[in-house]
Order: C-alpha cells, then sequence, then structure tokens
C-alpha cells in the first residue's frame, strides 16, 4: 500500500495522517499546507483498504463548494465516477438529512420547511407585534442572532440561563419559546434547528443515538477552528462507538468567534477525546519562506495555541514591504503607484489583494482607483456608493440640490419611516403624471386640497417642512455641505433609526456613514461632490480584462494572492477597539489570528503599510502603528523612506498625552514613530 499513487504525492506528515486510522486524530494543518489533499486521500485510503464502506465515513465540511471539490478529488484518485459519499457535506445539509428520518422525534413532519432569513424575520415581527414589542427599539435581526446564540450554545427556550441585568435578554427569552412553538406548528425549522433538533434527538434517544454511532466507522471534519459547541457536540456524540474522528484545521486561523466558533474545541481536542494523536502539517505550498517567517513571528505571540512552524521548499522570495505613510490619502496613492509602476508588469491584476480589516477602509482605495482608472472588484461587499446607507445620504442630499428629483424623493420620503404607504406613494405618482408636475410639489398640492389621510398628512408635511429648511440652510444660511449633511442625519431621524435600532448591521453602516463625511470635505460644494459620486457610480462595472481584488481579511480565508496589500494597521483599527472592549486577551489573540490570515493569503509579495494620519469621523486624528508591526521581524522587513528620515531623530517627535500606554509594553522605537506630528 505504502507505493500507491496517492500516496507518493504526500510529504512524510501528510501520509502519517493519511495512514493513522485508529483512534482519534487532530490534525494541525498551517496554512498552505495540503489540508484538503490530506483529507480526500484519507477518505480514499478508508475505501481502498476496505476499511469502512463509502456509506460508513462522514466527512463534514463548512461550504457546498468544499465538499464537491472533496467528491470530485476523491473519485479522481480512486479513478471511478461512482463512489458515492453518501454522508459527505456541510453540517447543515447532512443534519437535514437526518432530521428527515427523524423529524417525529423533534415534534415535526419528514417533510418540514426549512425556513430562510427573510421568512425569521416575517415571524418575528408577528410575535413582536402580537407581544406589543416595539421593533424600532429591539431589531428582529438582532432578536434572531440573540437566539441563534442561544441554539449555538445547544439550549432550547427552557433551558437559556439569563443575565437578570441584561434587559435584552429578559425580553428575549420569552419571545424564543413563542418562535420555537410557531415553528412547530409550521412544521419548519431554521437553519439553527437543523443541528438542534438532531443533537436533542441523539441525546434522548439512545436507539437513534447507536444506529449512527455503530455506522459511521470514520468520521472527517474539515475547519474544526471553526466549530461551534453544538456542532462539537454533534460529532461527539455521532463518534461515540469507534472513536475514528479525525478533525483537521488551524487553531492559528480561527477569526469568527462572532459566529459562535469557539476555539476551544479546537484546543482541548486531546482531552475531550482519550489517547489521541496529533500530527502538524508544516510544510507550506503557497508562500515564500520571508513571508511566513514574518507570519510565523507574528503569531507565536498568542498563547492559547497547538503551536507549529511553517516552512517551505520556495525560494526565500521578496522581504515583506513595511510602508509608513503620512495619511490615508497618501496610503492609497501609494498602494496605486506601486501596482501601476511596479507589479501589473509581472502579475496579473486578479492576482493582487488588497485586504482591509473593516469594509469601510476601501473607500480611499476607490477613490484613487476611479481617479486613475485602475479596475477593481469587491468581493463579499458592496462598493462604497453602491451600499445603502450611503445612496440614502446622497438621495437627500440630491433632492436638496435638484427639488424634481423624483428618484431620490422615492427613495428617502419614507425613509425613515413617516407612515406614508404604498397607496400614498401611488396617489403622488397618479397626481404628478395628470399635472405634470414633480413628485414633491405633486404631494404639497395633494396636502393643500386635503386629499391626504390625516397620520400620513403629518408625516409627509414634515418631509416637505425640511426639505425647504434644508434648502434655506444650504442656500441662505450658507452652511457647507458636510454640515449639511449632518443636519440631514439627525433632524430626519435617519441617525437615531441607526442608532436606536439595536441591529448588529447598524454599526457598520453608521461607520459608513462617518466615511462619506470625510470623504465630502474633499470637495468645494454640493454640487461638485454630487457630480462625483454620479460619476463614480456611472462607472461601467463590468470592465473587460482584470480588476484588483478589495475584501475584507475575515472574507480572505482560503483565498490565496501572488501579492497581497495590508493597509490600515494602526490601534483602533487593527486591531480593532471593539474586538479587545468585549473580549480582552482573546479579543487581541483573534485579531493577531486575523493579521495571521491576512499575511499568509501572499504567495509572492505581501506589503503592510499604516497611517500617521487619519481622516475620520470629520476630524484629523494622529494614528498610532499597531502593536502587531512591532511584533515584525525586523530581519525580514523592508522598509520605506519614512522610516530612515525619522529613525534617530526624536526631536521631530512630540510626545500626546492622549496616546500614553502602559508603561513596559512599547519599544523606544515603536514610540518614535508613532508620535511624529504631521
Amino acid at each position: 500500500m505504502i507505493n500507491s499513487e496517492y500516496l507518493n504525492n504526500l510529504n512524510n506528515a501528510q501520509k502519517e495522517a493519511v495512514l493513522y486510522l485508529d483512534g482519534p486524530l487532530l490534525i494541525v494543518a498551517g496554512a498552505g499546507s495540503g489540508k484538503t489533499k490530506v483529507l480526500t486521500s484519507r477518505i480514499a485510503h478508508i475505501i481502498n483498504e476496505k476499511k469502512a464502506f463509502p456509506n460508513q465515513i462522514l466527512s463534514v465540511t463548512f461550504t457546498n463548494k468544499a465538499a464537491k471539490e472533496m467528491q470530485n478529488r476523491v473519485s479522481s484518485i480512486l479513478n471511478s465516477e461512482a463512489i458515492g459519499l453518501s454522508w459527505l457535506g456541510t453540517f447543515h445539509s447532512i443534519c437535514a438529512k437526518l432530521l428527515r428520518k427523524h423529524a417525529p422525534a423533534a415534534g415535526l413532519t419528514s417533510n418540514f420547511t426549512i425556513i430562510d432569513t427573510d421568512d425569521q424575520v416575517r415571524l418575528i415581527k408577528n410575535i413582536c407585534k402580537a407581544e406589543n414589542i416595539d421593533i424600532k427599539q429591539l431589531a428582529p435581526k438582532f432578536i434572531l442572532s440573540i437566539i441563534d446564540r442561544w441554539k449555538n450554545k445547544g439550549f432550547h427556550p427552557d433551558e437559556v440561563v439569563i443575565n437578570k441585568n441584561d434587559i435584552f435578554e429578559r425580553t428575549i427569552r420569552p419571545l424564543y419559546k413563542i418562535y420555537q412553538q410557531k415553528l412547530l406548528d409550521l412544521n419548519a425549522c431554521d437553519f439553527g434547528d437543523l443541528i438542534l433538533h438532531v443533537v436533542k434527538i441523539l441525546e434522548k434517544n439512545h436507539d437513534i443515538r447507536n444506529i449512527y454511532s455503530n455506522n459511521f466507522k470514520y468520521i472527517l471534519v474539515d475547519e474544526y477552528q471553526d466549530t461551534n459547541y453544538i456542532q462539537s457536540r454533534w460529532l461527539n456524540l455521532l463518534s461515540e462507538k469507534h472513536k475514528n474522528l479525525c478533525c483537521v484545521g488551524d487553531d492559528d486561523q480561527s477569526i469568527y468567534s462572532w459566529r459562535g466558533a469557539e476555539i476551544k474545541n479546537f484546543l482541548e481536542f486531546d482531552q475531550v477525546y482519550k489517547n489521541s494523536k496529533v500530527i502538524r502539517l508544516e510544510e507550506n505550498y503557497r508562500s515564500s519562506q520571508n513571508i511566513l517567517s514574518v507570519a510565523s513571528n507574528l503569531i507565536a505571540n498568542n498563547q492559547n495555541r497547538v503551536g507549529k512552524t511553517l516552512k517551505t521548499t520556495m525560494e526565500e522570495g521578496d522581504l515583506v514591504k513595511l510602508n509608513c505613510f503620512k495619511n490615508g490619502k497618501d496610503e492609497a496613492i501609494g498602494v496605486s503607484d506601486e501596482i501601476e509602476k511596479k507589479l501589473k508588469k509581472k502579475y496579473s491584476f486578479n492576482n493582487i489583494a488588497i485586504l482591509v480589516r473593516a469594509i469601510f477602509q476601501t473607500r480611499e482605495f476607490e477613490e484613487r482607483f476611479l481617479k486613475i482608472g485602475l479596475p477593481y472588484r469587491i468581493l463579499g461587499g458592496t462598493k462604497f456608493y453602491e451600499r445603502a446607507e450611503i445612496k440614502d445620504c446622497v438621495a437627500y442630499l440630491r433632492l436638496i440640490h435638484q427639488p424634481k428629483d423624483d428618484l431620490a424623493f422615492d427613495r428617502i420620503v419614507n425613509n425613515p419611516k413617516r407612515a406614508i404607504g404604498e397607496s400614498t406613494i401611488k396617489l403622488i405618482h397618479e397626481f404628478s403624471k395628470t399635472n405634470a408636475v414633480s413628485l414633491e410639489i405633486a404631494s404639497k398640492k395633494l396636502i393643500e386640497e386635503n386629499l391626504i389621510k390625516p397620520k400620513t398628512k403629518i408625516g409627509l408635511s414634515s418631509f416637505l417642512f425640511l426639505m425647504d429648511k434644508w434648502r434655506n440652510d444650504i442656500n441662505i444660511k450658507k452652511i457647507n455641505h458636510v454640515k449639511l449633511l449632518q443636519l440631514v442625519l439627525d433632524e430626519s431621524g435617519y441617525s437615531s433609526m441607526l442608532k436606536n435600532k439595536k441591529d448588529l448591521e447598524n454599526e457598520n453602516r453608521l461607520e459608513n456613514i462617518k466615511e462619506l463625511l470625510s470623504a465630502m470635505k474633499d470637495f468645494d460644494n454640493l454640487e461638485n461632490f454630487l457630480e462625483h459620486v454620479a460619476l463614480a457610480t456611472s462607472v461601467d462595472q463590468d470592465w473587460d480584462g482584470e480588476k484588483v481584488n478589495m475584501m475584507t481579511m475575515h472574507g480572505s480565508k482560503g483565498l490565496e494572492f501572488d501579492v497581497v496589500f495590508l493597509p490600515g494597521w494602526e490601534e483602533g483599527l487593527f486591531p480593532h477597539q471593539k474586538s479587545i472592549e468585549e473580549k480582552g486577551q482573546n479579543g487581541l489573540e483573534e485579531e493577531r489570528r486575523l493579521a495571521y490570515v491576512g499575511i499568509t493569503r501572499a504567495k509572492k509579495k505581501a506589503l503592510i503599510s499604516f497611517a500617521m494620519n487619519r481622516f475620520y469621523q470629520g476630524n484629523w486624528i494622529d494614528s498610532m502603528a499597531s502593536r502587531f508591526i512591532e511584533e515584525l521581524p525586523e530581519k525580514f522587513l523592508e522598509k520605506n523612506s519614512f522610516f530612515d528620515d525619522s529613525k534617530d531623530n526624536e526631536e521631530d517627535f512630540e510626545f500626546n498625552q492622549d496616546f500614553e500606554i502602559e508603561e513596559g509594553t512599547r519599544s523606544p522605537g515603536w514610540i518614535r514613530y508613532q508620535k511624529r506630528i504631521k
């Protein structure tokens, strides 16, 4: 068997992981170390050695794409298209299959419906209405996020233990109970139920548990570091008989705690599964040695990790570039110049990526790329001026500037809600068409003629009054366009709508609006700004040829590029202040793992940068370089001239009391280039 072709293509550690078939196994697979190759070779080996039939192998992935790739690879290795891995799929797809077979045990019938997010929101809204819960104060999506968190922890409504001081949890727990009963009444379940129901069935029904625990002789799990409690519990129950649970992952790439992932599943594997073996895949087939050395030195600062040292047979490659820029705009110019002048002749745009910590950071890069005609795409997100909240703000400004802008009127007349329903909108449109006037004039005429319902009349009149008031502010009082938008956001209730509505998405929306206010300061007046937006959003999005990729570091996991730019490495932004405030040391370590993921996306060139000043929330602020920069090994770095100019001249620096830090946590060299004043 050792001479089999699929084994000959493996290195020693990979081969050991494939051949070890008796007992629990944790494969610590470093970035780019060929974990998918190991998983598929292991499945093929189990079948080839007749250790189990295909239907006795449970293989779990996180995406359908990964499952399909594994199926194809196994079939290719065994030279057979007929290999049917009936238990290969995602956690949700396999649990749906199990639940269909045993639906009555969960109070369902086998033809139950799996509802999507829209259906969930609609159901919660109905429940809130019946229970007199104001969804403006407690958003349905926030309620569902808490319910999903409880389901990930394995709690049915009666099992939830709440924090009595948390008013939201106290309010939501009764809603959770009603929600679950409604789902049963509808013979339906949501995605969280698929796993929760199956786990409860397995826990309460020993006969059902024995059927599957006996059947699954081998269980293989991909991306184990991303599992939550309920997924881990499910695996524990199914592996009860044979104990042949093989989990593959990388604790250094555990970056999804905000989705419920628990890194302790990975770190405590050998404590949960006795006599388990740990095999490390440390040979990287993606990145140059210098890139790996920088990433390895950085992640070594984390305490909660299994530990491994990545190495590669590839050349040392270029040093990792570390660039310091005067401000964020200079950073965007520097990145675009690097691409235009040095990289585009050697690398395809498709193999160049800009990875940011927060999606609002793409704005300055988008502005710069649009200006110089450099094609780009946003992966896993929406381009800045196409985001709903930005379009809403621009629509307000457009209507103030041009009262006949009916498209803008349509978008914002009931945003935020002003009790202006579809029937009223239809009436306004009909009057506008019949009398050949704008929607705004039509609205005023309908109010004058008392053709609008009283409640709607109040909301519509208020909107029209504010429009006239804002035009007066900018035309008569001569306030600038930035101040105008601030007034619009406050007086329209748009800011309050985002701030008061407890919704996980609204924090990003507020960040984007702050970034919009910053962007507007680059323009002399409202007219120039609106023209810029119109041109930016009308640029042909379907350019022929290739595009530079922009995305968050979270969104980049699993991808690889020849060249990776990592901008914005500044305290508060990266590591993100909120992550540290909410999770302390654990939050900091997850941020460091995110940095590790970002760096190891690069195959040939990695370029890290930070700015000494940022225009943030309408003000210039002095930025401090990320603490992660101090953790990068000097010998693998190439710094730009900005460092050389300021290296030893401490007279150029002024200590700013706002940035005092705990004694002993920063080197003098770190202080020097953080404190330089613009």
